[in-house]
């Protein structure tokens, strides 16, 4: 057991919505993201995800409605949900807590789509 030091960890990050792991607890992950203007809609069908906003402002788009995530904030996407996280042009550092299972872009396959994730 050792400390995990947040900033370098983003620190070595590059892309933008690639996500890394850094922690597994229980049958969770601990993922960082750099993420920066859109990504796309999508929806986890068996998941809920919990953005935890460590640095700038996430913006999360739902069909009925917008949602500003900002520094120090959480939110909770139930599973099931349609949304598509973006940003005003801001790079933004986001820790996702997801189940393991958990795929990045749903049953969404797209050249945004990361398959194989990897610790920092």
């Amino acid at each position: 057991m050792s400390p995990i030091n947040i900033e370098e960890k983003f620190a070595a990050i590059k892309e933008y919505w690639h996500p890394y792991l850094i922690a597994e607890l229980n049958d969770n992950y601990l993922k960082l993201a750099k993420v920066k203007d859109e990504f796309v809609w999508h929806k986890h069908d068996h998941e809920d995800e919990l953005f935890i906003i460590y640095k700038g402002t996430l913006i999360m788009d739902f069909r009925d409605k917008t949602v500003e995530i900002k520094t120090g904030e959480v939110l909770l996407v139930p599973k099931g949900v349609e949304h598509r996280p973006r940003t005003n042009g801001e790079d933004v550092h986001i820790m996702l807590v997801e189940p393991k299972q958990t795929k990045h872009t749903g049953e969404l396959v797209m050249a945004k789509t990361v398959t194989q994730l990897d610790w920092l």
